[in-house]
Protein backbone atom coordinates (compact mmCIF):
# COMPACT_ATOMS: atom_id res chain seq x y z
CA UNK A 1 0.00 0.00 0.00
CA UNK A 2 1.39 3.39 -1.05
CA UNK A 3 2.40 5.94 1.64
CA UNK A 4 -0.48 7.39 3.48
CA UNK A 5 -1.58 10.48 2.48
CA UNK A 6 1.02 10.18 -0.09
CA UNK A 7 -1.78 11.64 -2.61
CA UNK A 8 -4.27 14.22 -2.77
CA UNK A 9 -7.55 13.17 -2.74
CA UNK A 10 -9.60 15.00 -5.58
CA UNK A 11 -13.30 14.52 -6.29
CA UNK A 12 -14.42 12.26 -8.92
CA UNK A 13 -18.17 12.23 -8.35
CA UNK A 14 -18.41 9.18 -5.73
CA UNK A 15 -21.04 9.12 -3.52
CA UNK A 16 -24.11 9.98 -5.64
CA UNK A 17 -25.67 7.49 -7.54
CA UNK A 18 -23.42 8.05 -11.17
CA UNK A 19 -22.63 5.11 -13.36
CA UNK A 20 -19.24 5.30 -12.27
CA UNK A 21 -20.00 5.66 -8.75
CA UNK A 22 -22.11 2.17 -8.84
CA UNK A 23 -20.39 -0.01 -11.29
CA UNK A 24 -17.20 0.66 -10.70
CA UNK A 25 -14.33 -0.83 -12.68
CA UNK A 26 -17.25 -3.17 -14.60
CA UNK A 27 -19.73 -5.79 -13.46
CA UNK A 28 -17.73 -8.59 -13.61
CA UNK A 29 -15.15 -7.08 -11.29
CA UNK A 30 -16.97 -5.98 -9.15
CA UNK A 31 -18.88 -9.47 -8.13
CA UNK A 32 -16.07 -11.14 -7.91
CA UNK A 33 -14.77 -9.02 -5.57
CA UNK A 34 -18.14 -8.74 -3.52
CA UNK A 35 -18.06 -12.96 -3.62
CA UNK A 36 -13.81 -12.74 -2.05
CA UNK A 37 -15.55 -10.11 0.84
CA UNK A 38 -18.51 -12.31 1.43
CA UNK A 39 -16.45 -15.36 2.40
CA UNK A 40 -14.07 -13.23 4.67
CA UNK A 41 -17.34 -11.94 6.06
CA UNK A 42 -18.74 -15.17 7.55
CA UNK A 43 -16.18 -16.09 10.12
CA UNK A 44 -15.51 -12.72 11.21
CA UNK A 45 -19.89 -11.98 11.72
CA UNK A 46 -19.95 -15.48 13.55
CA UNK A 47 -16.91 -14.10 15.86
CA UNK A 48 -18.51 -11.05 16.92
CA UNK A 49 -21.87 -12.72 17.47
CA UNK A 50 -20.42 -14.87 20.02
CA UNK A 51 -18.40 -11.48 21.04
CA UNK A 52 -21.89 -9.76 21.95
CA UNK A 53 -23.43 -12.82 23.24
CA UNK A 54 -25.78 -13.53 20.57
CA UNK A 55 -26.51 -15.98 18.19
CA UNK A 56 -24.68 -16.19 15.20
CA UNK A 57 -27.55 -15.34 12.65
CA UNK A 58 -27.89 -12.12 14.67
CA UNK A 59 -24.25 -11.13 13.46
CA UNK A 60 -24.78 -12.43 9.75
CA UNK A 61 -27.99 -10.79 9.60
CA UNK A 62 -26.11 -7.71 10.34
CA UNK A 63 -23.57 -8.02 7.96
CA UNK A 64 -25.84 -8.60 5.43
CA UNK A 65 -28.32 -5.67 6.07
CA UNK A 66 -25.76 -3.09 7.08
CA UNK A 67 -23.73 -3.84 4.23
CA UNK A 68 -26.19 -3.37 2.07
CA UNK A 69 -27.69 -0.69 2.55
CA UNK A 70 -25.37 1.06 3.90
CA UNK A 71 -23.50 0.86 0.20
CA UNK A 72 -26.50 1.93 -1.06
CA UNK A 73 -26.62 5.35 0.57
CA UNK A 74 -23.72 5.57 2.14
CA UNK A 75 -21.08 8.30 0.78
CA UNK A 76 -18.08 5.41 0.13
CA UNK A 77 -18.55 3.28 -2.80
CA UNK A 78 -16.09 0.41 -2.42
CA UNK A 79 -16.21 0.25 1.19
CA UNK A 80 -17.75 -2.70 2.89
CA UNK A 81 -19.54 -2.30 5.90
CA UNK A 82 -20.92 -5.23 8.87
CA UNK A 83 -20.70 -6.41 12.09
CA UNK A 84 -17.29 -5.02 13.82
CA UNK A 85 -15.66 -6.12 16.74
CA UNK A 86 -15.21 -2.80 18.19
CA UNK A 87 -19.17 -2.49 18.79
CA UNK A 88 -19.36 -5.92 19.80
CA UNK A 89 -17.24 -5.30 22.67
CA UNK A 90 -20.26 -2.77 24.04
CA UNK A 91 -22.88 -4.70 23.41
CA UNK A 92 -21.61 -7.11 25.41
CA UNK A 93 -23.07 -6.20 29.05
CA UNK A 94 -26.02 -4.61 27.37
CA UNK A 95 -26.75 -8.01 26.41
CA UNK A 96 -25.73 -9.63 29.76
CA UNK A 97 -27.79 -7.45 31.84
CA UNK A 98 -31.39 -6.49 30.12
CA UNK A 99 -31.25 -8.84 27.33
CA UNK A 100 -30.99 -8.80 23.03
CA UNK A 101 -34.37 -7.02 22.80
CA UNK A 102 -32.67 -4.05 24.46
CA UNK A 103 -29.66 -4.52 21.89
CA UNK A 104 -31.83 -3.99 19.14
CA UNK A 105 -33.36 -0.77 20.42
CA UNK A 106 -30.20 0.39 21.39
CA UNK A 107 -28.78 -0.41 17.41
CA UNK A 108 -32.11 1.56 16.51
CA UNK A 109 -31.67 4.38 18.36
CA UNK A 110 -27.60 3.75 17.47
CA UNK A 111 -28.97 5.09 13.77
CA UNK A 112 -31.15 7.31 14.57
CA UNK A 113 -28.02 9.18 16.32
CA UNK A 114 -26.18 8.62 13.31
CA UNK A 115 -28.49 10.72 11.07
CA UNK A 116 -28.66 13.25 12.58
CA UNK A 117 -24.69 13.54 13.12
CA UNK A 118 -25.10 13.52 8.80
CA UNK A 119 -28.07 15.82 8.72
CA UNK A 120 -26.32 18.40 10.86
CA UNK A 121 -23.13 18.14 8.68
CA UNK A 122 -20.97 16.91 11.46
CA UNK A 123 -19.33 14.70 9.33
CA UNK A 124 -16.21 17.19 8.41
CA UNK A 125 -14.93 17.10 11.77
CA UNK A 126 -13.24 14.31 10.95
CA UNK A 127 -10.54 16.27 9.37
CA UNK A 128 -8.85 17.35 12.83
CA UNK A 129 -7.96 13.74 13.36
CA UNK A 130 -4.20 14.78 12.88
CA UNK A 131 -1.59 12.65 10.54
CA UNK A 132 -0.07 10.82 13.21
CA UNK A 133 -3.36 9.72 14.99
CA UNK A 134 -4.45 8.47 11.32
CA UNK A 135 -1.19 6.47 11.24
CA UNK A 136 -1.89 5.04 14.51
CA UNK A 137 -5.11 3.76 14.06
CA UNK A 138 -4.08 2.18 10.44
CA UNK A 139 -1.46 0.74 12.56
CA UNK A 140 -3.13 -0.26 15.72
CA UNK A 141 -6.20 -1.66 13.68
CA UNK A 142 -3.62 -3.70 11.73
CA UNK A 143 -2.33 -5.49 14.60
CA UNK A 144 -5.95 -5.98 16.28
CA UNK A 145 -6.68 -7.94 12.88
CA UNK A 146 -3.80 -9.71 13.41
CA UNK A 147 -4.60 -10.29 17.16
CA UNK A 148 -8.32 -11.65 16.27
CA UNK A 149 -6.90 -14.45 13.48
CA UNK A 150 -4.58 -15.91 16.68
CA UNK A 151 -8.30 -17.61 17.76
CA UNK A 152 -8.67 -19.57 14.64
CA UNK A 153 -5.32 -21.58 15.52
CA UNK A 154 -7.31 -23.00 19.05
CA UNK A 155 -9.39 -25.93 18.93
CA UNK A 156 -11.37 -27.80 21.58
CA UNK A 157 -9.74 -30.30 23.59
CA UNK A 158 -10.95 -33.45 24.95
CA UNK A 159 -12.06 -31.74 28.28
CA UNK A 160 -13.93 -29.20 26.34
CA UNK A 161 -11.31 -26.03 26.44
CA UNK A 162 -9.81 -24.18 23.68
CA UNK A 163 -6.22 -25.14 23.57
CA UNK A 164 -3.72 -24.17 20.52
CA UNK A 165 -2.81 -26.67 17.85
CA UNK A 166 0.10 -28.74 17.56
CA UNK A 167 1.95 -31.43 15.35
CA UNK A 168 0.47 -32.52 12.30
CA UNK A 169 -2.80 -30.12 12.50
CA UNK A 170 -1.29 -26.80 12.73
CA UNK A 171 1.55 -27.86 10.43
CA UNK A 172 -1.66 -28.32 8.03
CA UNK A 173 -3.04 -25.22 9.17
CA UNK A 174 0.48 -23.09 8.55
CA UNK A 175 0.83 -25.04 5.35
CA UNK A 176 -2.61 -23.76 4.02
CA UNK A 177 -2.45 -20.12 5.11
CA UNK A 178 1.08 -19.77 3.55
CA UNK A 179 -0.07 -21.35 0.21
CA UNK A 180 -3.02 -18.92 0.23
CA UNK A 181 -0.52 -15.97 1.12
CA UNK A 182 1.48 -17.28 -1.62
CA UNK A 183 -1.56 -16.99 -4.19
CA UNK A 184 -2.30 -13.97 -3.64
CA UNK A 185 1.19 -12.76 -3.56
CA UNK A 186 1.99 -14.00 -6.91
CA UNK A 187 -1.55 -13.95 -8.79
CA UNK A 188 -1.03 -10.05 -9.51
CA UNK A 189 1.78 -10.68 -10.93
CA UNK A 190 1.00 -13.00 -13.39
CA UNK A 191 -2.98 -11.53 -14.02
CA UNK A 192 -5.31 -9.25 -12.44
CA UNK A 193 -8.15 -10.44 -14.13
CA UNK A 194 -8.98 -12.88 -11.34
CA UNK A 195 -9.16 -11.99 -7.81
CA UNK A 196 -6.09 -12.96 -6.15
CA UNK A 197 -8.13 -13.42 -2.57
CA UNK A 198 -10.70 -15.37 -4.08
CA UNK A 199 -8.35 -17.62 -5.87
CA UNK A 200 -6.40 -18.45 -3.02
CA UNK A 201 -9.92 -19.49 -1.13
CA UNK A 202 -11.14 -21.61 -3.86
CA UNK A 203 -7.43 -23.85 -4.59
CA UNK A 204 -7.11 -24.06 -0.84
CA UNK A 205 -10.92 -25.21 -0.29
CA UNK A 206 -10.21 -27.57 -3.67
CA UNK A 207 -7.66 -29.24 -1.96
CA UNK A 208 -9.00 -29.84 1.31
CA UNK A 209 -12.13 -31.11 0.35
CA UNK A 210 -10.92 -32.84 -2.71
CA UNK A 211 -8.38 -34.30 -0.94
CA UNK A 212 -10.34 -35.18 2.44
CA UNK A 213 -8.08 -33.39 4.64
CA UNK A 214 -8.62 -32.99 7.73
CA UNK A 215 -8.57 -29.32 9.58
CA UNK A 216 -9.95 -26.50 10.72
CA UNK A 217 -13.14 -25.23 8.27
CA UNK A 218 -16.09 -22.50 8.75
CA UNK A 219 -18.09 -25.00 10.15
CA UNK A 220 -16.35 -26.09 13.29
CA UNK A 221 -16.95 -22.55 14.39
CA UNK A 222 -20.89 -22.42 13.70
CA UNK A 223 -23.66 -23.21 11.59
CA UNK A 224 -24.67 -20.51 9.35
CA UNK A 225 -27.69 -21.72 8.05
CA UNK A 226 -30.60 -19.74 8.85
CA UNK A 227 -33.49 -18.09 6.83
CA UNK A 228 -34.44 -14.39 5.15
CA UNK A 229 -34.67 -12.04 7.92
CA UNK A 230 -38.26 -10.83 9.12
CA UNK A 231 -39.23 -7.69 10.49
CA UNK A 232 -39.14 -7.67 14.52
CA UNK A 233 -41.22 -4.97 16.10
CA UNK A 234 -39.56 -3.58 19.11
CA UNK A 235 -41.18 -5.25 22.43
CA UNK A 236 -39.03 -2.99 25.07
CA UNK A 237 -41.59 -0.52 27.09
CA UNK A 238 -41.40 2.53 24.98
CA UNK A 239 -40.71 5.14 28.13
CA UNK A 240 -38.25 6.79 29.77
CA UNK A 241 -36.93 4.25 31.62
CA UNK A 242 -36.23 2.76 28.63
CA UNK A 243 -34.55 5.73 26.95
CA UNK A 244 -32.15 6.06 29.85
CA UNK A 245 -30.64 2.03 29.61
CA UNK A 246 -29.99 2.15 25.88
CA UNK A 247 -29.44 6.11 25.25
CA UNK A 248 -25.62 5.39 26.73
CA UNK A 249 -25.01 2.68 24.69
CA UNK A 250 -26.92 4.06 21.63
CA UNK A 251 -24.02 7.06 21.91
CA UNK A 252 -20.75 4.79 22.43
CA UNK A 253 -21.96 2.86 19.80
CA UNK A 254 -22.69 5.75 17.17
CA UNK A 255 -19.76 7.26 17.93
CA UNK A 256 -17.46 4.44 17.09
CA UNK A 257 -19.22 3.29 14.70
CA UNK A 258 -19.17 6.79 12.86
CA UNK A 259 -15.18 6.82 14.31
CA UNK A 260 -14.18 3.77 12.62
CA UNK A 261 -16.61 4.64 9.38
CA UNK A 262 -15.47 7.84 8.51
CA UNK A 263 -11.19 7.11 9.57
CA UNK A 264 -12.05 3.93 6.76
CA UNK A 265 -13.54 6.37 4.21
CA UNK A 266 -10.24 8.69 4.64
CA UNK A 267 -8.05 5.48 3.95
CA UNK A 268 -9.77 4.67 1.26
CA UNK A 269 -10.19 7.88 0.11
CA UNK A 270 -6.56 8.01 -0.16
CA UNK A 271 -5.61 4.39 -1.59
CA UNK A 272 -8.08 5.18 -4.50
CA UNK A 273 -7.73 8.90 -5.09
CA UNK A 274 -10.97 10.10 -4.62
CA UNK A 275 -13.00 11.30 -2.58
CA UNK A 276 -16.01 10.07 -0.24
CA UNK A 277 -18.62 12.25 1.38
CA UNK A 278 -18.68 12.08 5.05
CA UNK A 279 -22.09 13.48 5.92
CA UNK A 280 -23.60 11.21 3.20
CA UNK A 281 -21.88 8.10 4.71
CA UNK A 282 -23.08 9.27 8.78
CA UNK A 283 -26.84 9.05 7.16
CA UNK A 284 -26.04 5.89 5.32
CA UNK A 285 -24.54 4.50 8.24
CA UNK A 286 -27.53 5.62 10.44
CA UNK A 287 -30.06 3.76 7.89
CA UNK A 288 -28.47 0.31 8.09
CA UNK A 289 -28.12 0.40 11.85
CA UNK A 290 -31.88 1.98 12.27
CA UNK A 291 -32.98 -1.33 9.79
CA UNK A 292 -30.52 -3.42 11.04
CA UNK A 293 -32.55 -3.36 14.58
CA UNK A 294 -35.94 -3.61 13.73
CA UNK A 295 -34.85 -7.03 11.83
CA UNK A 296 -32.85 -8.84 14.90
CA UNK A 297 -29.39 -7.50 13.12
CA UNK A 298 -26.66 -6.20 15.83
CA UNK A 299 -25.76 -3.07 13.75
CA UNK A 300 -22.18 -2.45 12.78
CA UNK A 301 -20.10 0.15 10.69
CA UNK A 302 -16.98 0.32 8.15
CA UNK A 303 -14.60 -3.08 8.27
CA UNK A 304 -11.25 -1.74 7.37
CA UNK A 305 -10.17 -5.38 6.76
CA UNK A 306 -13.05 -6.39 4.49
CA UNK A 307 -12.84 -2.45 3.03
CA UNK A 308 -9.04 -3.50 2.00
CA UNK A 309 -10.42 -6.97 0.66
CA UNK A 310 -12.54 -5.26 -1.77
CA UNK A 311 -10.23 -2.66 -3.07
CA UNK A 312 -7.11 -4.86 -3.60
CA UNK A 313 -9.56 -7.33 -5.44
CA UNK A 314 -10.98 -4.47 -7.93
CA UNK A 315 -13.88 -3.18 -5.94
CA UNK A 316 -14.76 0.18 -6.50
CA UNK A 317 -18.42 1.12 -6.86
CA UNK A 318 -21.50 0.05 -4.63
CA UNK A 319 -22.09 -2.96 -6.87
CA UNK A 320 -19.41 -4.38 -5.07
CA UNK A 321 -20.68 -4.20 -1.23
CA UNK A 322 -24.23 -5.16 -2.22
CA UNK A 323 -22.85 -7.87 -4.27
CA UNK A 324 -21.40 -9.18 -0.79
CA UNK A 325 -24.37 -8.71 0.83
CA UNK A 326 -26.63 -10.19 -1.21
CA UNK A 327 -23.99 -13.36 -1.94
CA UNK A 328 -23.67 -13.49 2.30
CA UNK A 329 -27.55 -13.98 2.31
CA UNK A 330 -27.86 -17.04 -0.43
CA UNK A 331 -24.88 -18.16 2.05
CA UNK A 332 -27.38 -18.15 4.79
CA UNK A 333 -30.10 -19.36 2.69
CA UNK A 334 -28.65 -21.87 0.26
CA UNK A 335 -25.34 -22.55 0.37
CA UNK A 336 -24.62 -23.12 4.00
CA UNK A 337 -23.40 -26.42 3.69
CA UNK A 338 -21.06 -25.43 1.70
CA UNK A 339 -19.22 -22.66 2.75
CA UNK A 340 -19.27 -24.63 6.21
CA UNK A 341 -16.47 -26.84 4.57
CA UNK A 342 -14.24 -23.85 3.66
CA UNK A 343 -11.04 -23.97 5.19
CA UNK A 344 -10.15 -21.44 8.18
CA UNK A 345 -6.86 -21.56 6.90
CA UNK A 346 -7.74 -19.69 3.76
CA UNK A 347 -9.94 -16.99 5.50
CA UNK A 348 -6.83 -16.47 8.40
CA UNK A 349 -4.31 -16.04 5.13
CA UNK A 350 -6.49 -13.64 3.44
CA UNK A 351 -6.43 -11.55 6.57
CA UNK A 352 -3.04 -11.83 7.28
CA UNK A 353 -2.58 -10.59 3.81
CA UNK A 354 -4.57 -7.81 4.51
CA UNK A 355 -2.60 -7.32 7.85
CA UNK A 356 0.68 -6.81 5.76
CA UNK A 357 -1.45 -4.39 3.36
CA UNK A 358 -2.79 -2.63 6.13
CA UNK A 359 0.03 -1.78 8.29
CA UNK A 360 1.70 1.67 7.29
CA UNK A 361 5.44 -0.39 7.30
CA UNK A 362 6.96 3.13 6.13
CA UNK A 363 6.00 4.61 10.04
CA UNK A 364 9.38 2.59 10.91
CA UNK A 365 11.22 5.17 8.81
CA UNK A 366 8.79 7.89 9.62
CA UNK A 367 9.79 7.52 13.25
CA UNK A 368 13.02 8.70 12.88
CA UNK A 369 12.51 11.27 11.21
CA UNK A 370 9.39 13.08 12.56
CA UNK A 371 9.35 14.97 16.08
CA UNK A 372 9.46 12.87 18.91
CA UNK A 373 5.97 13.90 19.81
CA UNK A 374 4.74 12.96 16.34
CA UNK A 375 6.25 9.69 17.06
CA UNK A 376 5.00 9.23 20.96
CA UNK A 377 1.34 10.28 19.32
CA UNK A 378 1.08 7.30 16.67
CA UNK A 379 2.29 4.97 19.34
CA UNK A 380 -0.11 5.83 21.93
CA UNK A 381 -3.16 5.30 19.67
CA UNK A 382 -2.04 2.12 17.98
CA UNK A 383 -1.37 0.55 21.41
CA UNK A 384 -4.51 2.50 23.02
CA UNK A 385 -6.20 1.09 19.86
CA UNK A 386 -5.12 -2.46 20.91
CA UNK A 387 -5.47 -2.29 24.65
CA UNK A 388 -9.09 -0.52 24.35
CA UNK A 389 -11.13 0.41 21.68
CA UNK A 390 -10.72 2.46 18.05
CA UNK A 391 -13.17 4.88 19.35
CA UNK A 392 -11.02 5.83 22.56
CA UNK A 393 -7.32 5.70 21.08
CA UNK A 394 -8.31 8.83 18.27
CA UNK A 395 -10.10 10.93 21.10
CA UNK A 396 -7.31 10.39 22.91
CA UNK A 397 -4.87 11.08 19.96
CA UNK A 398 -6.62 14.17 19.24
CA UNK A 399 -6.76 15.14 22.58
CA UNK A 400 -2.80 14.83 23.06
CA UNK A 401 -2.41 15.73 20.11
CA UNK A 402 -3.93 19.21 20.54
CA UNK A 403 -2.43 19.72 24.10
CA UNK A 404 0.94 19.25 22.50
CA UNK A 405 0.27 21.77 19.99
CA UNK A 406 -1.23 24.28 22.61
CA UNK A 407 2.11 23.95 24.96
CA UNK A 408 4.46 24.56 21.81
CA UNK A 409 2.22 27.64 21.05
CA UNK A 410 2.61 29.06 24.37
CA UNK A 411 6.37 29.28 24.21
CA UNK A 412 5.68 31.23 20.18
CA UNK A 413 4.45 34.00 22.06
CA UNK A 414 6.60 37.70 22.77
CA UNK A 415 5.96 41.16 23.23
CA UNK A 416 8.41 44.22 21.61
CA UNK A 417 7.63 47.08 24.08
CA UNK A 418 8.30 50.70 22.96
CA UNK A 419 7.82 54.46 24.52
CA UNK A 420 6.00 56.35 22.36
CA UNK A 421 6.27 60.93 21.32
CA UNK A 422 3.65 61.03 23.52
CA UNK A 423 4.57 59.43 26.71
CA UNK A 424 2.01 56.59 25.97
CA UNK A 425 4.15 53.12 25.90
CA UNK A 426 2.95 50.29 23.33
CA UNK A 427 3.30 46.20 24.05
CA UNK A 428 3.04 44.99 20.72
CA UNK A 429 2.28 41.14 20.89
CA UNK A 430 2.92 39.04 18.41
CA UNK A 431 1.06 35.12 18.15
CA UNK A 432 -1.92 34.01 19.45
CA UNK A 433 -3.14 35.04 22.96
CA UNK A 434 -4.92 31.79 24.32
CA UNK A 435 -4.98 29.66 27.82
CA UNK A 436 -2.06 28.09 27.18
CA UNK A 437 0.49 31.44 27.03
CA UNK A 438 -1.77 33.47 29.76
CA UNK A 439 0.80 33.57 32.49
CA UNK A 440 3.68 34.93 30.26
CA UNK A 441 1.30 37.17 28.87
CA UNK A 442 0.77 38.16 32.07
CA UNK A 443 4.50 38.94 33.22
CA UNK A 444 5.22 41.25 29.76
CA UNK A 445 3.04 44.01 31.66
CA UNK A 446 4.76 46.12 34.47
CA UNK A 447 1.15 48.20 35.78
CA UNK A 448 3.22 49.44 38.32
CA UNK A 449 5.76 51.58 36.76
CA UNK A 450 4.79 52.00 33.20
CA UNK A 451 3.48 55.11 32.19
CA UNK A 452 -0.52 56.85 32.30
CA UNK A 453 -1.51 55.39 29.05
CA UNK A 454 -0.74 51.46 27.94
CA UNK A 455 -1.53 50.72 24.58
CA UNK A 456 -1.33 46.60 23.83
CA UNK A 457 -1.12 46.21 19.67
CA UNK A 458 -2.79 43.17 18.21
CA UNK A 459 -2.03 43.64 14.43
CA UNK A 460 0.10 40.83 14.93
CA UNK A 461 -2.07 38.79 17.05
CA UNK A 462 -5.12 37.46 18.21
CA UNK A 463 -8.01 36.94 21.21
CA UNK A 464 -8.40 33.17 20.56
CA UNK A 465 -10.73 32.06 23.98
CA UNK A 466 -12.10 33.19 27.48
CA UNK A 467 -8.87 32.82 29.26
CA UNK A 468 -7.48 35.68 27.39
CA UNK A 469 -10.72 37.62 27.72
CA UNK A 470 -10.00 37.15 31.52
CA UNK A 471 -6.46 37.56 31.18
CA UNK A 472 -6.74 41.08 29.69
CA UNK A 473 -9.90 42.09 31.90
CA UNK A 474 -7.86 41.50 35.07
CA UNK A 475 -4.75 43.45 33.63
CA UNK A 476 -7.13 45.98 33.11
CA UNK A 477 -8.21 46.34 36.30
CA UNK A 478 -4.27 45.91 37.78
CA UNK A 479 -4.13 49.24 35.77
CA UNK A 480 -6.88 51.02 36.65
CA UNK A 481 -6.00 50.57 40.04
CA UNK A 482 -2.87 52.44 39.64
CA UNK A 483 -4.60 55.12 38.07
CA UNK A 484 -3.90 54.20 34.85
CA UNK A 485 -5.56 53.54 31.27
CA UNK A 486 -4.95 50.64 28.77
CA UNK A 487 -6.10 49.96 25.44
CA UNK A 488 -6.25 47.43 22.65
CA UNK A 489 -5.69 48.65 18.95
CA UNK A 490 -5.76 47.13 15.53
CA UNK A 491 -8.38 43.75 17.16
CA UNK A 492 -9.46 41.53 14.42
CA UNK A 493 -13.21 41.33 13.59
CA UNK A 494 -13.42 37.79 15.31
CA UNK A 495 -11.50 39.09 18.28
CA UNK A 496 -14.01 42.20 18.47
CA UNK A 497 -16.45 40.31 18.10
CA UNK A 498 -15.40 37.69 20.78
CA UNK A 499 -14.89 40.74 23.11
CA UNK A 500 -18.32 42.03 22.27
CA UNK A 501 -19.66 38.69 23.33
CA UNK A 502 -18.08 38.59 26.81
CA UNK A 503 -19.90 41.57 27.73
CA UNK A 504 -19.76 43.65 30.90
CA UNK A 505 -16.90 40.80 31.84
CA UNK A 506 -14.23 42.61 29.67
CA UNK A 507 -14.02 46.84 30.86
CA UNK A 508 -11.25 47.95 28.25
CA UNK A 509 -10.69 50.78 25.65
CA UNK A 510 -10.57 49.81 22.26
CA UNK A 511 -8.78 52.22 20.29
CA UNK A 512 -10.32 53.35 16.44
CA UNK A 513 -7.64 53.67 14.04
CA UNK A 514 -9.47 55.33 10.68
CA UNK A 515 -6.46 53.21 8.38
CA UNK A 516 -7.31 49.74 9.85
CA UNK A 517 -11.03 48.92 8.93
CA UNK A 518 -11.72 46.85 11.74
CA UNK A 519 -10.51 48.85 14.95
CA UNK A 520 -14.05 50.07 17.05
CA UNK A 521 -14.16 51.74 20.17
CA UNK A 522 -17.53 50.55 20.81
CA UNK A 523 -16.19 48.49 23.74
CA UNK A 524 -14.83 51.38 25.53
Amino acid sequence: MDSLYSRIATPAGLGRFSAKGFWGCGIKTEVLSGLTVALALVPEAVAFAIIANVNPLVGLYAAFMVGLLASIFGGRPGMISGATGAMAVVMVHLVSEHGVEYLFAAVVLTGLIQISVGVLRLGKFIRIVPHPVMLGFVNGLAIVIFLAQLSQFKVTGEDGELQWMSGTPMLVFCGFIALTMGIMFFLPKLTKAFPSALAGILVVSVLVIGLNIDTKTVGDIASIKGGVPAFKPLTVPMNFETLGIILPYGLILAAIGLIESLLTMTLIDEMTDTRGRGNRECVGQGIANSVCGLFGGMGGCAMIGQSMININSGGRGRLSGISAAIFLLCFILFGSGLIEKIPMAALVGVMFMVVIATFEWSSFRILKKTPPKDAFVLILVSGVTVMTDLAIAVVVGVIVSALIFAWEHARHIHVVVRDDEDGSRTYELNGPLFFGCIHEFRDFFDPANDPDDVVIEFMNSRVVDHSAIEAIDNLAEKYRKAGKTLHLRHLSEDCRLLLHKAGDMVEVNVLEDPNYAVADDELG
